[in-house]
């Protein structure tokens, strides 16, 4: 039975929350039996009520859930059975001796939202009443592995501020633009973020000028100046800032809301095929192309490029999406960009550890390469400029 009648105004939230809680020979893919706790605890979830709808995938060692529900965004119980999800498939990992069980679980027990906590979220919660100007409301997951959380601004900038990569900005019900919320992420807040909202067209070079640095800032949000709503949501923690070391790159996951007001599938996914540099890779350190992969894909490529996944899914009157979804990179129309990518990543690793290859320095200050080069730096010494090795 619908939870409401058609053009009734109800307030839905879709959160997609992911972790990396342990996978198979390395950092590669979780477990069945991961995959299958997880899928048993979202559907006691439906069953009980919490929840509309869910859904489990995996893209490389993320586990990652999608739900539908009306409680709203950070609320309590929602984060909470996520966290505990993500205990219960950590159980198997540690149960099959899996390699980093519980790695993004980094604290023991967060009192409220998961956010900070170390799992990525992304939510947005909008008015659902199936007629203009959002009579069918559709939707995209975006979730990516071995790369940090600013590996979406140059698609997402180019799809919501570049007409170039979306004709449809130049329509009347998207003509105004889009309103930016770019987080800045190296902002140690306890309960706070630093946030700055540029609109774009007029700020496209400003919006440009922060994005261009993945490491630091990042789109937290995306709003429609022509209607208010919401159509972005990415997560932007940085894992090493929560934890105090490296633990592993951030991995983001990212909900956008497409057509009608928003842009279309086809407008949002076709600048990944440009396979952009981002930082990320083996032990994630490197500079490497991102390469868009099908759902479920193992992260056992060469040097371990960073990849992407893409759904689609459509949202009815009972708030149901997970029987039908669209794989929006699981076409033959993606492996050019794959060999694209490939090629690229062999080019950029074949420059080693020099240069751009490998990320800057501080980027590299919460792993154990910091502690090398600290260790050579306190040997340096100081030397008349006249000195000369004898």
């Amino acid at each position: 039975m619908s939870q409401f009648k058609k053009g009734t105004l109800m307030k839905i939230t879709l959160s997609a929350i992911k972790a990396d809680v342990g996978s198979i020979g390395g950092h590669t893919k979780p477990t069945t039996k991961m995959l299958n706790e997880a899928r048993n605890c979202i559907n006691k979830a439906i069953q009980e009520g919490l929840i509309a709808d869910g859904l489990v995938t995996h893209t490389g060692d993320d586990i990652a859930l999608l739900m539908s529900h009306t409680h709203g965004s950070d609320n309590h119980d929602i984060h909470q059975f996520a966290w505990k999800t993500f205990l219960r498939a950590s159980d198997f990992a540690q149960e099959c001796g899996c390699y980093g069980a519980g790695q993004d679980l980094l604290v023991s027990a967060p009192s409220g939202n998961v956010r900070g906590a170390g799992p990525g979220v992304a939510e947005i919660t909008f008015e659902y009443n199936q007629k203009e100007p959002r009579p069918a409301e559709s939707f995209m997951v975006f979730a990516a592995d071995k790369c940090d959380p600013g590996a979406y601004n140059l698609p997402i900038y180019l799809a919501f501020a570049d007409p170039m990569y979306c004709a449809g900005l130049m329509l009347p019900n998207m003509i105004r633009g889009f309103s930016f919320e770019i987080i800045d992420m190296s902002y140690r807040g306890e309960e706070q973020d630093k946030i700055i909202v540029l609109d774009a067209p007029e700020d496209n070079y400003k919006i440009a000028a922060l994005l261009r640095d993945n490491e630091r800032f990042g789109i937290k949000n995306i709003y429609s100046r022509t209607y208010g709503q919401q159509a972005v949501a990415i997560s932007t923690d940085r894992l090493h800032l929560i934890a105090g070391k490296y633990t592993g790159k951030d991995d983001p996951i990212a909900l956008v809301r497409n057509q009608g007001m928003f842009p279309a599938p086809e407008e949002i996914i076709s600048p990944f095929a440009k396979a952009h540099f981002v930082g990320g890779n083996a032990r994630g350190s490197h500079t490497m192309p991102l390469m868009p992969v099908p759902i479920n894909t193992a992260a056992s490529g060469i040097y371990c490029i960073p990849i992407v996944s893409a759904l689609g899914f459509s949202l009815n009157k009972e708030l149901k999406f997970s029987d039908f979804y669209v794989d929006f990179f699981d076409n033959p129309a993606w492996d050019l960009v794959r060999l694209k990518a490939q090629e690229k990543a062999l080019e950029m690793r074949s420059q080693g550890w020099s240069g751009p290859a490998m990320l800057p320095y501080s980027e590299l200050e919460y792993s154990g390469f910091k502690e090398t080069i600290t260790d050579l730096i306190s040997k340096f010494s100081i030397k008349d400029r006249s000195y000369t090795k004898p």
